[in-house]
């Protein structure tokens, strides 16, 4: 869909530090379809300025005194759901967590801004401004996560695991822009017997990516680590692609990573990923593509349909972005197009089924 241009994007801009703030002040408003509306120097102030100035996008700092980000998103998305971009110069363990359960309560995104502290730095800054554009035309509903609580619980238990290592079954997921909010919500419906392991490419910023891991393994029934080179894959396992790395599946169920060139864009790349789970698993094989901004993974997920391997991809109504699985649904290789909260109770029905009947 092509973009329009005429219509101003208002900002309002949540931030404590005077000068972070002017920094992202500065940047939006280098922007001529951009406009910044109001300045919230903690969370109350952000919560009452979003009621009364109605922006098309708040960026949300997370480290703010009378309220943090994390308790402003979630009476935002309570009360009057505007689209968040969690925007932090300050990330520690503690902040990243907290990041992350504003996502969970319906944030969009999440960046590491302390580059534009430091000198000019314009391909961060156009990567900010991107995102500032693409998340401010995505329509929000009220309280995501309250509207999924309870869901999770109608999920059909799946036979208990026969084995431990090397699993004859494998279930991928490939995701990017607004991913970690819909990986939560698929691995979080997951049960604890789930009888495969999981690997997933997820695009994010490097900094993320260990509290990421840290935040689903706490949050979920699951197991939840970031891959290592050569290590075998275990059932009810969840598997992150490390950054800058392609990430394979190899003969036996093992992983293999290796600092191979970019493909389509993306290292690690869900395609990669996706084309070689089809070579190895075959009919055994499940494959999920969620919400992103691009193409990447939709080429795997016509290889992995091609091997026999059973695919869904998220709906356009529940998706961030519907960049990648518009894509792969394009191409007519997905089996199943449905909603995000109903994407684990499809994965357990054709597990339920038996791996020789994927």
């Amino acid at each position: 869909m092509q973009q329009k241009t005429s219509k101003i994007i208002r900002v309002l801009i949540a931030e404590d530090s005077p000068f972070i703030a002017k920094v992202i002040a500065s940047l939006i408003s280098s922007d001529p379809q951009m406009q910044v509306v109001g300045m919230a120097h903690n969370g109350k102030e952000a919560v009452e300025m979003a009621m009364t100035l109605k922006p098309d996008i708040i960026t949300m700092d997370i480290h703010m005194p009378v309220m943090d980000g994390y308790e402003a998103t979630k009476q935002i998305m309570a009360h009057c759901p505007v689209p968040i971009l969690i925007a932090s110069a300050a990330v520690q363990a503690d902040g990243v967590e907290r990041m992350f359960r504003a996502v969970s309560y319906g944030a969009l995104d999440l960046l590491d801004i302390s580059e534009l502290t430091i000198g000019e730095n314009s391909v961060f800054g156009d990567k900010f401004l991107e995102s500032i554009r693409l998340l401010s035309r995505i329509k929000v509903v009220h309280h995501l996560l309250a509207k999924l609580e309870g869901k999770h619980e109608q999920v059909p238990p799946v036979a208990p695991i026969a084995q431990e290592h090397g699993t004859d079954s494998l279930l991928a997921i490939v995701a990017s822009t607004g991913g970690p909010q819909a990986i939560y919500t698929v691995l979080k419906a997951l049960p604890l017997n789930f009888p495969c392991g999981i690997v997933i490419v997820q695009h994010i910023t490097s900094g993320f990516l260990e509290q990421f891991a840290q935040w689903l393994h706490n949050e979920c029934k699951l197991t939840i680590k970031i891959a290592e080179q050569g290590e075998v894959i275990k059932s009810g396992t969840v598997y992150l692609a490390p950054c800058d790395l392609q990430m394979r599946v190899v003969r036996g169920g093992i992983l293999h990573l290796t600092d191979e060139p970019i493909y389509d864009g993306h290292k690690p790349s869900g395609t990669v990923l996706l084309d070689s789970v089809a070579q190895v698993y075959r009919e055994k094989a499940v494959a999920v593509i969620l919400t992103g901004m691009g193409k990447d993974g939709a080429k795997g997920m016509v290889a992995i349909r091609a091997a026999g391997g059973k695919t869904i991809a998220q709906d356009k109504d529940s998706s961030i972005v519907f960049g990648m699985p518009k894509e792969a649904i394009d191409l007519g290789c997905i089996d199943r197009v449905c909603p995000v909260e109903e994407i684990a109770p499809q994965i357990v029905e054709i597990f339920n089924r038996g791996a020789r009947r994927l």
